[in-house]
């Protein structure tokens, strides 16, 4: 737990609905009360905000993850933001703890969208003045934006959870290329070695497993992701795992998305454990009627408790990245 400190009265947090749970938790930290907005839709389907006390001349943090659905929890986010500037917030940050559309941050093929920019030239549009976000899908998302960005790591969270399990003989795993300087930085925590999963996707929805770069035989591995989607990856990836050799296969990732049929994968996987965050709200009565005490959940609310402190009292947040 991060030490508290003093919390000027012109700080104040507000959430939406997307993740109304981490906000709260993220007040208990700062030992502030959650701010009072009531969101809520017209007969017509629109989103209705009205902020419900006064926010003239302080510096504002939004809580709104832009998970499933996603379109919802973004507009939801906009309108709180306009409805904030027509208040008179001296400055408002976005505290994104997922950044919806992350996956579409460049052209594959030829007429396709770059929609991570889209979004963030909404939020600028807006009014924000500042995003607050944690684990990036990728790291250029940060130059989409002409307003400072935040981007927190949850990789010391997940790094001593499993330092504290005791395990033996440990090799980190990156599901594919592209992550690999975020499993090796992981590796790194653990001083233990890695190992990299060659893939190929025939489509968005399809996955092979090509090749396992690095040793895994008679070892337990980590398989690190920054997000679990619909687990096609990470399932395939634990079973080349398992015939490599690996003794053991544990999971981890910051966003838990989960879209189907991603908890019955994991329930059919060779996985042993997979351990995610609260960025995305999660059902814990359904996580654990479908796949038992396999998946663990740590909360990231003191990491953006200490990132807002920071932030609001003008101090570096640097030394929280990792």
């Amino acid at each position: 737990m991060f030490g508290f400190v003093e919390i000027a009265q012109h700080l104040k947090v507000f959430s939406g609905t997307a993740n109304p749970f981490l906000a709260q938790e993220i007040c208990w930290y700062l030992d502030i009360p959650l701010g009072k907005v009531d969101v809520g839709r017209f007969p017509n389907g629109e989103i209705r905000v009205r902020i419900e006390e006064s926010v003239r001349g302080c510096d504002v943090f939004v809580v709104q993850p832009t998970s499933p659905p996603a379109n919802d929890h973004l507009m939801e986010l906009l309108i709180m933001i306009d409805a904030l500037n027509r208040a008179s917030a001296e400055r408002i940050t976005a505290v994104i703890p997922f950044y919806g559309y992350c996956k579409q941050d460049r052209k594959t093929k030829g007429r396709e969208p770059i929609s991570a920019k889209l979004v963030a030239n909404l939020l600028t549009t807006a009014g924000v003045n500042r995003v607050l976000t944690m684990d990036l899908h990728a790291g250029q998302i940060q130059g989409f934006f002409d307003i400072p960005v935040d981007n927190l790591a949850a990789q010391s969270l997940l790094a001593r959870y499993f330092s504290a399990k005791g395990l033996k003989d440990i090799v980190v795993v990156s599901p594919d290329v592209g992550g690999t300087a975020r499993a090796r930085n992981f590796a790194n925590f653990l001083g233990v070695d890695l190992a990299v999963i060659d893939k190929h996707r025939p489509s968005y929805s399809e996955v092979m497993v090509m090749n396992v770069i690095g040793e895994v035989k008679g070892k337990n591995a980590i398989i690190v992701d920054d997000l679990i989607d619909t687990a096609a990856t990470l399932v395939e990836g634990a079973q080349a795992l398992v015939e490599h050799g690996a003794k053991r296969v544990y999971a981890c990732a910051t966003h838990p998305l989960f879209s189907e049929p991603a908890l019955d994968r994991i329930s059919q996987s060779c996985i042993e454990e997979v351990v995610v965050t609260n960025t995305i709200c999660c059902n814990r009565e359904t996580l654990h009627r479908r796949v038992g005490d396999r998946v663990k959940i740590l909360s990231v609310a003191p990491i953006f408790a200490e990132a807002i402190k920071r932030i609001h009292g003008e101090r570096s947040v640097s030394e929280l990245f990792i």
